[in-house]
């Protein structure tokens, strides 16, 4: 697919998921174009795609209004007249974008706090209001994992902490492993910087430890939402640890959050 092409497919791709799924459907959007040289490659894209990414955007956006002029007379059905809401995913230089196009900030603590609340205040600040928002609105992602004990909570975070590692090394993200899997695997200085890297800035501990840990996030971010990721390779620890952060939240079993 020729790049210029791409807005229009994705644009009638979410068309169709809106129209299946009326109010339920997000559109997360993101400058990424591959891990490695070869996933590159397959799509058809360099590194040097991800300068155009603005443009794309703003292509894209223009699907759904109908005010694109890219390619007079063409539309993307059924995407067009559908208002589905878009946020701009990004780790730190993708919120000035953000702020350019007046759209929702989904942001994540990767390349360490101090970078990513500086990130969030001048998105605030140079925010222009567009039709999809008329105000800044945060968005903090982060995998949070709940247990009755600390060392038990970190354990589950490691299994996705490695199969990102892994993907950005060699380009496949592999099936979880087992947590004692992991802390066996023997690590290249690399693979061990990215793993580590990969679990800093996540949110972790008892009950008591993530709710001071969460409060302080939102606090000193100042966050619209909170988005709660978490891959972990035992189910029914996955579904503990959200029990435990619904009770947190003051979120009842069968109500929606």
């Amino acid at each position: 697919m020729l790049p210029n092409h791409r807005p229009m497919v994705v644009a009638e791709q979410f068309g169709v998921l809106e129209s299946l799924f009326p109010g339920r459907i997000d559109m997360g959007l993101g400058r990424s174009v591959g891990f490695t040289d070869g996933i590159r490659r397959a799509l058809g894209h360099g590194k040097e795609d991800a300068a155009d990414f603005g443009a794309q955007v703003t292509e894209l956006l223009g699907w759904f209004s109908g005010t694109q002029q890219e390619f007079p007379g063409v539309h993307a059905i059924p995407a067009e007249g559908l208002r589905v809401p878009a946020f701009l995913l990004a780790t730190g230089s993708g919120a000035a974008l953000a702020a350019e196009l007046g759209l929702p900030l989904v942001i994540a603590n990767i390349r360490g706090e101090r970078p990513m609340l500086d990130a969030i205040n001048a998105y605030r600040d140079n925010f222009r209001p567009s039709a999809i928002s008329p105000a800044p609105y945060v968005v903090l992602s982060s995998a949070v994992a709940v247990a009755e004990t600390t060392e038990k909570a970190w354990r589950m975070l490691v299994s996705e902490a490695w199969s990102t590692t892994y993907s950005r090394t060699h380009g496949e993200f592999p099936p979880l492993l087992p947590p004692a899997d992991v802390l066996a695997l023997p690590m290249t200085d690399r693979e061990r910087a990215r793993f580590d890297s990969a679990l800093s800035g996540q949110v972790f501990g008892t009950a008591d430890e993530v709710e001071r840990t969460l409060g302080g996030l939102a606090e000193r971010s100042g966050a619209d939402e909170i988005l709660v990721t978490t891959s972990v390779f035992d189910v029914e620890e996955r579904l503990d640890s959200y029990r435990r952060l619904a009770e947190l939240a003051g979120i009842r079993p069968g109500q929606r959050a």
